[in-house]
């Protein structure tokens, strides 16, 4: 699938390895939208197996080539440009596997092969982008790739000259189209984890029971609303930037009050049904309800020692003490449910770096710590509440310690 007849154009590179990732995405932007829950789903239901595997035996010039365990529909390898270069992959899922009802005759959901090409940078790291190219496929099992090729075949010979024309004819091989390079994935930091040679600590976000004025709040997130003032060309650009740039043309003399007044039957008319719901959600300002909502509250001296009143006394007092004492504390909205996620919006909510932040742990039975994971996340209460608890290291570093 690599095609190396072009090295003349590429100087640079003589002589030197380049990386290649291949990955398997879906094709359709529905989809797309939700690729992360439909493939867990498929590992759920699939264990132990993966989506894109490269074929080694019949590969050829490939050199350390790796699947990450974590990423079941990517793999990478090494190769040399100068050399003759071929991979095969195999795709392990067919396109019925993601319909949305299962009858039998499915259709099948269309995949992408996208293949991205970095060469090595200064410090020797393969991320420096030289090329991106992908091409539709379906796979079907045998019997229904025989079936619907037969199929493909019949429509087309019922179809008169001047109809085939507006067809493309059919080849041996498929030439990749360029495209855009896949966006980078961060990995969660898998870091040992330090002893406690640490002291209570914490940060800059004031006393855990002062009043919310004084305390510093994390930025509001940008908003990009269409509002009525907004002009045509303001317009066209509002719709380059949330990803509408191929109805750019048809929305030319549109203003923001015209875009606005446009109802739901009208863009999904315009635009299609799926991108007709994106664009309409888009124009009223729909946020998106976030899947894990949690409030955390920084610990401070005086907190701990309420606490130990209230142990004493053995009362609960959820909105403070009995003298009106109140605590103000933080919502963190989680998307990912991941624990790089958490960090980074802990980081955010104390104003630190999150490499300042190197572990975070969950108070647990008997004063326990236990580590801060994934699958610990995923299974928070909604509005759960909890203290936070800082301990620093000598390097600057902090442990974080839910309660």
């Amino acid at each position: 699938m690599l095609d190396n007849r072009k090295l003349g154009e590429l100087p640079e590179i003589n002589g030197k390895l380049v990386k290649s990732i291949f990955r398997v995405v879906f094709h359709d932007r529905r989809l797309q939208y939700t690729e992360h829950q439909q493939l867990e789903g498929w590992r759920w239901n699939r264990p132990g197996d993966r989506i894109l595997d490269i074929d080694i035996p019949m590969s050829v010039g490939i050199i350390d080539p790796r699947a990450n365990p974590n990423q079941l529909n990517t793999v990478e390898f090494l190769w040399d440009p100068a050399k003759r270069t071929s991979v095969f992959i195999q795709v392990h899922c067919i396109s019925t596997e993601f319909t949305m009802r299962k009858h039998g005759g499915e259709k099948g959901v269309p995949f992408r092969v996208q293949i991205d090409t970095f060469k090595e940078n200064e410090n020797g790291e393969y991320t420096e982008h030289l090329h991106s190219a992908s091409c539709q496929i379906k796979v079907f099992k045998p019997k229904g790739a025989d079936r619907k090729q037969k199929t493909d075949r019949e429509k087309m010979e019922k179809r008169t000259p001047h109809e085939k024309e507006k067809y493309q004819p059919s080849y041996e091989t498929t030439i990749l189209t360029e495209c855009s390079p896949w966006p980078e994935i961060t990995y969660v930091n898998n870091s040992p984890s330090p002893g406690f040679n640490s002291s209570h600590s914490s940060f800059s976000l004031g006393e855990g029971n002062g009043s919310p004025n004084h305390q510093p709040e994390p930025p509001p997130p940008v908003t990009d609303n269409l509002l009525p003032t907004t002009t045509p060309q303001e317009a066209q650009q509002w719709l380059h930037r949330n990803r509408f740039s191929t109805f750019t043309r048809l929305f030319t003399n549109f203003s923001g009050a015209d875009l606005l007044k446009l109802t739901r039957d009208d863009v999904i008319q315009i635009c299609g049904p799926a991108d007709g719901i994106r664009l309409f959600n888009a124009l009223k300002g729909r946020m998106v309800r976030p899947r894990l909502t949690i409030y955390v509250c920084q610990e401070s001296l005086q907190l701990r020692e309420q606490q130990q009143q209230q142990q004493q006394q053995q009362q609960k007092h959820e909105d403070g003490d009995s003298n009106g004492t109140f605590f103000v504390y933080h919502a963190i909205y989680l998307e990912e449910l991941t624990a790089v996620e958490l960090t980074e919006k802990i980081a955010q909510l104390f104003s630190i770096s999150p490499c300042q932040i190197s572990q975070i742990y969950k108070q647990g039975p008997t004063g326990i710590h236990v580590l801060i994971s994934d699958e610990m996340i995923q299974n928070f209460q909604e509005e759960a509440c909890f203290i936070l608890d800082t301990m620093k290291e000598t390097n600057d570093s902090y442990h974080i310690i839910l309660k």
